[in-house]
C-alpha cells in the first residue's frame, strides 16, 4: 500500500516518532443550565467519590492535549465524529467583533441618524504551519507540518470511534488528496465509504496567478467507518419538479392523485415468486417481486394497474414518496451568506450550515448517541446534536469559538445542562516541560525569560519574586500551575521595598506588573489596595492562552490585557436580592486604538454576564445570564434572585467582554 512520508514522521533511528499521549484531568470551570437540585446531586455524588453522570461538554484547549485525555476516557465509544479542520490554505482567519452602539440614534433638524457599529478584527484561528527558513532550506514544506499534525489527530480519532461509529472529515481541494491517503492508512482502504461533494458556493470565477481556472465551488467530506456495521440511516432528498413531472405522469380519475407504474418483477427469486397472475408470468429470467398472497392484498387495496397487454404494475403515489435516496452529490444545502441576511450566521469564519450537520448526524447516529467535534468553531455540531437529542462533546483552541458556542447554545429552547472545561494548569505544565526541558530549575528560568520576552520586558537577576523590568516598572511572572494570590502580592511588595535603591537592577519606579495565568477571586481589587498601602502601584496582567500556540508566538500575535474591574450594586429585600452592574473598567494600555475610539460608555465593553447565586467556592454555576443577541445591542444590566432559606450566600458574577476576556466579582450577602 502506498505510504505518505513527511518530515518528522520518522526519527533518526528510522522508527516512526511516537504520538504524544499524556492523559490529563479535565477541569470543570463552569456549569450551564443546571438546576439547584442537579447541582446538589452532583455535589453529593462527588463527595461520595461517585461519578455524577453524563454532561455534554464544551472544552477549551488544544486538541493535541484534549484528544489523548478523551481517548483515555471515551476510547471506542464515540458514535459519530465530524471535523472541519483547517484546510492548509496558509491563511489566518479573523472574526469581526461588533462594538455595541450606545445611544441608538442622534437627532438633528434634518432627521434621525443611526450610529454605525464599529467592527474589530480578532484572530479566530490560524491555518499557517510555522515552517522556519532553516527548515525550508532542508526542503520542509507546509504540507509536511500539516500531515504530521493531521496524522496525530486522525490516529486519536480512530481510537475514540466506536466499532459501529462514523468519521466525517470536511476539507477542500488544498489537501484532501493527501489526507485521503493518510486516512486509508489508518482505517484501512476498506474503511473508506464515501467522498461526498457539497456544493458550498454559487458559480464564480477563480483567478490563480493570472490564469483563469474553473470556479471552485465545492468542498469534500470523507466518510470512514471501522466496520460494515456502522449506523447508516438512509436519508432522502426531495424530488425536483421536473423529476416529479417525468416520473409521476399518471393521474387517478377518482382522487386526482399522481402516480407512476412500478415494475413488479425482480431479478432474483425470493420464495413463492414464480407463479401465474391473471394469465401473466414474469419475463424469462425474472420473478415476481412479491408472493401471491401479497399480490392479492395489493389487488384488494387497488394498488395494481394493468398495461394493455395485461401486465400488472404497482401504483406508487407522488404524495407517498419520500424522495430520492441520498447520493454523494449534495446541492440542496445552501451556503451561509452575509450576517445581516441569515439568522443562523454568527460571524465566525468558515461556519457551516446547520442543515449540513443535521444531515450527517441523522444519517450516522441515533438518539442518545455521542457526537464529537474537536474543531468546534461556531458550535454548529453542538447545536445540531442538541436539537437531535444526541450527547455531544465539542472542543476548540480559540476563546472566541468557546464563547460563540456558549452563547449559541444558551439561545436554544429546552437546553440540557452542559459543562465548560479545560485542562488548566496540567496543560501548561506539559507545555512547559516539552518546550523548556526536564531540569526543573532550568525549565522555570527559561519559561520566565520566554514570557518576559513576549511582554517586551528585560530579565533581572538577584531576586526571588521580581523577574524583569519594562519601562521602569518591575515585572513578576506567575507560575504555570497556580493562581496569583494575595500571599504572592505580599511577598512581591516586601521584596520590592527591600530592593529600592540597591544594585544595578534596583526598581526605578514604585510600580510592579504582576503577570499570571489565573488570579484568585477579587485579587484585582483587594491586592491593589494592599499594594497601595505599601506605596506601590500594582497592575495585574493575564498571560494569554495563545502563548501555548507556537504559530501565534511566531506571528507576534500575543497580546496581554490588564485585568478589568467590575462594580455592582446589591439590594436586599427580605429573601430576595437584586444585582445591578454599575461600572466596568478595562485598562486601555493594551486595547486596540480603533476599539477605544468606538467606546463611549462602559456598557459597550460587556458582551455577556452570568451569576452564580450560591457559589460554594467551587465551579462557577451559571444560574442566570444575559448576553447581546446578533441583531440587538440591548443588554440587561440587572438581575434578581429569591433564596429558599435564610443565611449567608456567596454570589459570583462573571463578565465576558467583547475581546473575549472574562472578569469575576464575588459578593457575600446576608439573607434574613
Amino acid at each position: 500500500m502506498p505510504e505518505l512520508i513527511w518530515d518528522g514522521k520518522y526519527g533518526k533511528d528510522g522508527k516512526q516518532v511516537p504520538l504524544l499521549r499524556v492523559p490529563l484531568p479535565f477541569q470543570t470551570i463552569e456549569t450551564v443550565n443546571e438546576s439547584v437540585q442537579e447541582r446538589q446531586r452532583t455535589f453529593d455524588l462527588f463527595g461520595r467519590g461517585q461519578a455524577s453522570g453524563w454532561r455534554n461538554r464544551l472544552i477549551w484547549g488544544d486538541k493535541k492535549y484534549v484528544l489523548p485525555t478523551l481517548a483515555d476516557e471515551l476510547g471506542g465509544s464515540v458514535n459519530l465524529i465530524y471535523i472541519d479542520p483547517p484546510f492548509a490554505t496558509g491563511d489566518d482567519f479573523t472574526l469581526s467583533v461588533q462594538v455595541p452602539t450606545y445611544g441608538k440614534s442622534e437627532r438633528s433638524e434634518t432627521g434621525v441618524f443611526i450610529k454605525e457599529p464599529s467592527l474589530i478584527e480578532q484572530k479566530a484561528y490560524r491555518d499557517t504551519w510555522g515552517v522556519t527558513s532553516e527548515a525550508r532550506r532542508r526542503g520542509v514544506t507546509n504540507l509536511d507540518r500539516y500531515l504530521q499534525w493531521f496524522s496525530e489527530t486522525a490516529t486519536l480519532l480512530y481510537e475514540l470511534l466506536s466499532p459501529v461509529g462514523t468519521l466525517y472529515v470536511h476539507l477542500d481541494w488544498h489537501v484532501s488528496h493527501a489526507v485521503k491517503v493518510l486516512l486509508d492508512a489508518i482505517f484501512g482502504p476498506q474503511g473508506f465509504r464515501n467522498e461526498i461533494i457539497w456544493k458550498r458556493s454559487d458559480a464564480h470565477s477563480d483567478v490563480t496567478q493570472g490564469a483563469q481556472d474553473f470556479g471552485r465551488i465545492h468542498d469534500v467530506i470523507f466518510r470512514y467507518t471501522k466496520s460494515d456495521r456502522a449506523v447508516f440511516n438512509v436519508q432522502y432528498s426531495s424530488l425536483s419538479d421536473s423529476t416529479a413531472d417525468s416520473w409521476y405522469r399518471n393521474v387517478e380519475e377518482e382522487t386526482g392523485r399522481r402516480y407512476n407504474k412500478a415494475d413488479l418483477t425482480a431479478r432474483k427469486p425470493g420464495g413463492d415468486t414464480l407463479y401465474e397472475w391473471k394469465g401473466k408470468r414474469p419475463p424469462p429470467g425474472r420473478y415476481w417481486a412479491y408472493s401471491r398472497k401479497k399480490m392479492e392484498e395489493f389487488e384488494v387495496q387497488e394498488r395494481l394497474v394493468y398495461s394493455a397487454s395485461g401486465m400488472p404494475y404497482m401504483k406508487r403515489y407522488l404524495d407517498e414518496s419520500r424522495g430520492v435516496p441520498l447520493q454523494d452529490l449534495w446541492t440542496d444545502i445552501s451556503m451561509l451568506r452575509g450576517i445581516s441576511s441569515n439568522a443562523e450566521r454568527t460571524g465566525y469564519p468558515t461556519q457551516k450550515p446547520l442543515a449540513l450537520l443535521r444531515r450527517l448526524i441523522e444519517v450516522s447516529s441515533n438518539e442518545g448517541d455521542t457526537v464529537l467535534d474537536c474543531f468546534a468553531g461556531a458550535g454548529t455540531t453542538a447545536v445540531a446534536a442538541e436539537e437531535l437529542h444526541r450527547r455531544w462533546v465539542v472542543a476548540d483552541l480559540s476563546r472566541f469559538a468557546i464563547h460563540t458556542t456558549r452563547k449559541r447554545m444558551l439561545s436554544l429552547p429546552d437546553l440540557t445542562p452542559f459543562v465548560v472545561q479545560n485542562l488548566g494548569k496540567y496543560e501548561r505544565q506539559l507545555w512547559q516541560a516539552s518546550e523548556f526541558g526536564v531540569n526543573a530549575q532550568e525549565r522555570v528560568s527559561a519559561y520566565r525569560e520566554f514570557i518576559l520576552g513576549l511582554y517586551h520586558a528585560e530579565p533581572v537577576q538577584g531576586y526571588t519574586w521580581i523577574h524583569g523590568v519594562k519601562g521602569g516598572r518591575m515585572v513578576y511572572v506567575g507560575t504555570v500551575d497556580s493562581p496569583v494570590t494575595t500571599g504572592d502580592v505580599t511577598q512581591i511588595a516586601s521584596e520590592f521595598r527591600r530592593s529600592m535603591g540597591t544594585g544595578k537592577d534596583a526598581p526605578s519606579a514604585r510600580s510592579v506588573d504582576v503577570l499570571g495565568w489565573d488570579f484568585a477571586f477579587e485579587l484585582n481589587e483587594v491586592a491593589k489596595q494592599e499594594a497601595a498601602k505599601a506605596g506601590i502601584e500594582m497592575r495585574f496582567v493575564r498571560i494569554p492562552r495563545e502563548v501555548l500556540d507556537k504559530r501565534a508566538v511566531d506571528q507576534g500575535d500575543i497580546r496581554f490585557f490588564e485585568l478589568a474591574a467590575l462594580s455592582v450594586d446589591v439590594t436586599n429585600k427580605k429573601r430576595s436580592i437584586s444585582i445591578r452592574l454599575t461600572d466596568f473598567v478595562i485598562p486601555l494600555d493594551d486595547v486596540p486604538a480603533d476599539v477605544q475610539k468606538a467606546i463611549s460608555n462602559w456598557r459597550q465593553w460587556i458582551d455577556y454576564w452570568a451569576v452564580d447565586w450560591d457559589n460554594k467556592a467551587d465551579t462557577f454555576h451559571n444560574e442566570w445570564q444575559a448576553f447581546r443577541a446578533k441583531n440587538s445591542d440591548e443588554l440587561e444590566i440587572s438581575a434578581s434572585h429569591t433564596y429558599d432559606q435564610a443565611g449567608q450566600h456567596r454570589v459570583v458574577v462573571k463578565v465576558i467582554d467583547i475581546l473575549g476576556n472574562d472578569t469575576t466579582k464575588t459578593i457575600v450577602v446576608d439573607v434574613p
